[in-house]
């Protein structure tokens, strides 16, 4: 990058990452500290943590004055902390989440960023799957096969041609979370379906770039028919959104509500269509990271 480096707003969603999350924040904020010409801030955005990841994050600010968080007292799920963290988007040029496990490193996290140089490429996606990705401990064979199942599913309902849609790193322009951000609903695994489907209707452009990737242990992430069911129940919810009959539907919304109970996934956001915010049961935010912090 040069010296005239876009801002760059990172987004680590957490779930009792007490134990992961801690040098994680110290990896990104030495590398990008040190290698990046612009403006950086990392925004860890809480979601129901009921261990000591809040601790361990404020230890992390008290080092470095670029990492700040935003805590949701609601366990609103990965996609639910994500919808709310790019809220933040009119504070910078690009805007990037990457997993609190580490899995993506911050080298390869910044060749997501390097790639949209390109002035028409509005959104970069980390991919696994496509030659030069280099993956250095792969998933359990049950997840491998879970993941290959799902993605034969979203290229069934979306027809994408997106090889790798949930590896958790991605990178942004702002004028392309501003134009669907209200589009986003969905609040758990599937977020990133949403994402990318929501960016591909409104006409922008996605890269895939190929990445450095590990398997971390100590998933929160249990593959079981539960959340398979969560799962596809979301990818058929999205596709009825972007569907004639969507508008048809809405005296079903409380057994839609039901069944996300019943699966204990969290809830779809509904965006209001006058203020844009979006509303979602336990979704209770602590004080804003943008104020929280003096520059």
């Amino acid at each position: 990058m040069s010296a005239f480096a876009p801002s760059l707003l990172l987004l680590i969603p957490a779930y009792n990452e007490e134990n992961r999350i801690g040098p994680v924040l110290e990896d990104y904020a030495d590398y990008f500290g040190q290698h990046y010409a612009g403006k950086f801030r990392l925004v860890v955005v809480l979601n129901g943590c009921r261990d000591n990841t809040l601790g361990v994050v404020q230890q992390a600010e008290q080092r470095h004055p670029c990492i700040t968080h935003s805590e949701f007292t609601g366990a609103i799920g990965k996609g639910g902390a994500l919808i709310e963290g790019l809220k933040l988007a009119p504070l910078a040029d690009l805007i990037g989440y990457v997993d609190a496990d580490g899995a993506t490193p911050p080298k390869a996290f910044h060749d997501l960023v390097r790639s949209l140089e390109t002035p028409s490429v509005a959104c970069a996606i980390a991919s696994r799957w496509i030659p030069g990705a280099i993956v250095h401990h792969f998933q359990p064979e049950n997840r491998r096969f879970a993941s290959r199942l799902f993605h034969l599913f979203v290229e069934l309902f979306f027809r994408m041609r997106i090889l790798d849609t949930q590896c958790g790193a991605k990178v942004i322009r702002r004028h392309a979370v501003e134009i669907i951000h209200e589009r986003l609903t969905l609040a758990d695994l599937a977020f990133d379906v949403n994402l990318l489907y929501s960016l591909k209707q409104a006409g922008f452009a996605i890269r895939e770039v190929a990445t450095e990737w590990s398997d971390k242990s100590g998933s929160k992430v249990v593959f079981n028919l539960r959340t398979s069911l969560n799962m596809l129940l979301s990818l058929i919810r999205l596709r009825l959104i972007y569907s004639p009959f969507y508008r048809w539907l809405g005296p079903l919304r409380p057994v839609e509500a039901w069944l996300y109970t019943q699966l204990r996934a969290p809830q779809p956001i509904w965006h209001d269509k006058h203020t844009g915010a979006g509303a979602q049961a336990g979704a209770e935010p602590k004080p804003d990271p943008t104020t929280s912090r003096s520059e």
